[in-house]
């Protein structure tokens, strides 16, 4: 039994409060609220607030690309300590992180995929699409 099985809401608050930390110590401002999903193999983080003063000029000046660029590459950097806050938290191996942001409303969204719980993939909400109709 995985930690998401024993106490799933503290875990997943647990996990939005070290993802808020994060933001807020390598950006220097972090989150003003956010929530996490766990959904079968699937966990969500929807990160509302915390833009810098600076991203906020600049999206107020027409320049939220340049925003959305400083930020994919600041995902990418820190990665593996986004991996390892869910990874230690659900017991479970992060086997593909995605993370994009939203300018208005100010939002950022962290998206994990785990290993499936049960040694294999859990199939109950699997789609096959190679029959090329994008049905099973």
């Amino acid at each position: 039994m995985g930690a998401m099985d024993q106490a799933e809401p503290e875990v997943l608050s647990e996990i939005t409060g070290d993802l808020a930390r994060l933001h807020g110590e390598y950006y220097g401002q972090g989150p003003t609220r956010g929530r996490s999903y766990m959904v079968d193999d699937t966990l969500i983080s929807i990160l509302e607030g915390g833009f810098t003063t600076v991203e906020e000029t600049l999206i107020a000046g027409g320049k939220s690309d340049a925003v959305h660029d400083v930020r994919r590459s600041f995902q990418s950097a820190m990665e593996s300590r986004f991996r390892a806050v869910v990874e230690k938290a659900t017991g479970r191996r992060v086997v593909a992180y995605m993370s994009q942001i939203h300018t208005a409303p100010d939002l950022a969204v962290e998206l994990f995929v785990l290993e499936s719980g049960n040694g294999g993939p859990d199939a109950r909400h699997q789609v096959d699409f190679t029959n090329g109709r994008g049905g099973t």
